[in-house]
């Protein structure tokens, strides 16, 4: 497990841009994890914002005490760290949600996202071990987007000339690649809702009217981005 754990470590330091770190993980953080959902939130991300109403992270922070805890220590939990088994279930209603698990990604001193992990009903809770490498492993991705942040961006001209915003870019890949609107949700950690209504926000920005006709208006625009 351990050298699986330092390929994950590897594929962040890896990641050339924010935009990446999701797909750069895809497989590795599900396999290592065993788990069924997970996705990476940004507190800052205004793609998950819809019509100015912002849009509700799958792991609710501050409305509930695994969120709670992950703000107030800016450390790791899972929901039998800090509830009674089954109480998870008072604060999360999603039926896809049975254990859960949260860490921080901080930097410059403040929480700026959390790396967001769930099982499904009939799967064991998380251990410590697993809390031990979620830990590890946000450490590695607070340092890898402070030095992103702190490093100007390696962005080529040609995706400079898209007019959208580099979340919105992201879940054109996940399109390209042939993920539903709920697929894209699971990668991305947002609602199906906040996909849709991105989607309606891109194709207004690209001119057109069509999943495949975006893709192949993006392929122009910057084609290293939709492998």
């Amino acid at each position: 497990m351990p050298n699986f754990l330092h390929a994950i470590f590897q594929a962040i330091a890896n990641v050339g841009n924010e935009q990446e770190l999701q797909l750069a993980l895809a497989d590795k953080i599900s396999e290592h994890f065993g788990v069924q959902h997970w996705g990476i939130y940004f507190l800052d991300d205004p793609a998950t914002e819809v019509d100015n109403i912002p849009a509700i992270p799958a792991v609710c922070l501050e409305s509930n005490p695994v969120g709670r805890y992950v703000v107030e220590r800016h450390a790791p939990a899972h929901e039998q760290l800090i509830l009674s088994p089954g109480d998870w279930k008072h604060f999360c209603s999603r039926h896809d949600h049975e254990h859960v698990m949260t860490g921080p990604i901080v930097c410059d001193g403040r929480l700026v996202g959390t790396l967001n992990l769930a099982r499904d009903r009939g799967n064991p809770a998380f251990n410590g071990n697993d809390l031990a490498d979620l830990s590890a492993l946000c450490i590695h991705l607070s340092a890898k987007l402070a030095t992103l942040r702190a490093t100007p961006s390696k962005i080529p001209n040609t995706l400079l000339e898209s007019p959208l915003t580099p979340r919105e870019l992201e879940i054109a890949q996940l399109v390209a690649q042939g993920l539903t609107n709920a697929e894209v949700g699971e990668k991305l950690w947002i609602t199906q809702n906040s996909v849709k209504q991105a989607l309606k926000r891109m194709f207004r920005k690209l001119e057109v009217s069509a999943r495949t006709e975006m893709v192949a208006k993006l392929h122009l625009i910057s084609p290293h981005k939709l492998k």
